[in-house]
């Protein structure tokens, strides 16, 4: 058996801007279970890193232990990529961001390891608002450890193996938003209609991003009673929105009658087009985007799209203050002042 993917494309699919084809955004086979929404939401970030036309060698990719942890070895196979410990992911994509800026940050990760052992990790990069887009692979279970409920599990819900879940969730999407995440989204891995803007969205955002993503087991929880589950998601499920991102340099062309249309300039130029109810709330509120969340839980819907974003965030660079070119390509002079810089500093602190 191998697990590299054939090379043959149909020889007439077209390049992106950048002069990469598809198959430049690939990874190897996966070895997850069939039908694992995972691989949907691997091929959903595939399509997003190619139609943005990122250069796949300035792309960094990490993850922690799981199941989603695994994916990385599944997209982007000619981009960097470290594998951490369990839950320790964030501090490691801190540490690299801090070094070298100048690359873009893709952080994948699980619902446990996430919100068990790595919520400490997960907390403080999210109020450092890191520059990177934070992924988390949502399946309400441990699916390496015989499925046990996770804490994003929620409270009702029912497993395959026919136990009831008696403890609260946490909800990752409204821990992100009153942390101060710039860019708050969730979406289904069976909703690549919905996905794949997210990602780039969320991937052309200054700050942290973070797009908490269902997606069912279905080795363990994927039974009706699942909350997490195919069939429970695609009934139970609203979109705030439908939206384009329209990248720098592109123009849109289309016009939209009746509901209102909301428009959101990103850093780098880019715009997001809002497509709302006329009584929807602004997501640009932190405290109606709270609210949303919760009265739709309360009613038993899964909230699903762009749920908050700060166009005006500033990423950790920024509330540091920290030098414009990348710290890896400083060299002895630039770490080592003279005497005379030597005693400004400190005259500045006299």
């Amino acid at each position: 058996m191998t697990f590299f993917r054939p090379t043959f494309r149909h020889p007439e699919l077209p390049p992106n801007a950048a002069g990469y084809r598809r198959q430049d955004y690939e990874g190897g086979i996966s070895t997850l279970c069939a039908g694992c929404g995972h691989d949907s939401i691997c091929n959903a970030i595939i399509q997003a890193c190619f139609e943005l036309a990122l250069p796949p060698h300035r792309v960094v990719k990490m993850s922690g232990i799981g199941c989603s942890s695994k994916s990385p070895a599944y997209f982007l196979a000619k981009s960097h990529g470290f594998n951490s410990v369990h839950g320790r992911m964030p501090s490691i994509a801190t540490g690299a961001n801090m070094a070298n800026r100048d690359l873009i940050y893709l952080g994948v990760s699980g619902d446990g390891d996430t919100a068990s052992i790595g919520m400490g990790q997960f907390m403080h990069a999210v109020r450092r608002n890191l520059d990177m887009l934070y992924i988390v692979m949502n399946n309400g279970c441990y699916g390496l450890t015989k499925g046990q409920y996770s804490a994003t599990a929620d409270k009702g819900s029912k497993s395959k193996k026919g136990g009831i879940n008696e403890l609260e969730s946490i909800d990752l999407c409204e821990l992100a938003i009153q942390l101060g995440a710039g860019f708050v989204a969730r979406s289904f891995s069976g909703d690549k209609q919905q996905l794949v803007p997210l990602i780039k969205a969320g991937l052309a955002h200054k700050g942290l991003s973070f797009i908490d993503v269902i997606s069912p087991c279905v080795t363990f929880n994927n039974n009706p009673e699942s909350t997490k589950s195919y069939h429970w998601v695609r009934e139970h499920s609203e979109a705030t929105n439908t939206f384009d991102l329209v990248p720098f340099q592109q123009t849109i062309t289309a016009e939209y009658d009746g509901d209102t249309v909301q428009e959101v300039a990103l850093h780098d130029n880019s715009v997001i087009h809002l497509h709302k109810h006329h009584d929807a709330p602004d997501i640009t509120d932190r405290r109606q985007a709270i609210d949303n969340l919760e009265d739709h839980k309360a009613q038993g819907v899964i909230l699903t799209g762009v749920l908050y974003i700060n166009p005006d965030s500033a990423d950790t660079h920024e509330i540091l203050h920290t030098c414009e070119r990348p710290l890896n390509s400083l060299a002895e002079a630039d770490l080592c002042p003279d005497g005379q810089i030597l005693e400004a500093i400190n005259a500045a602190h006299r």
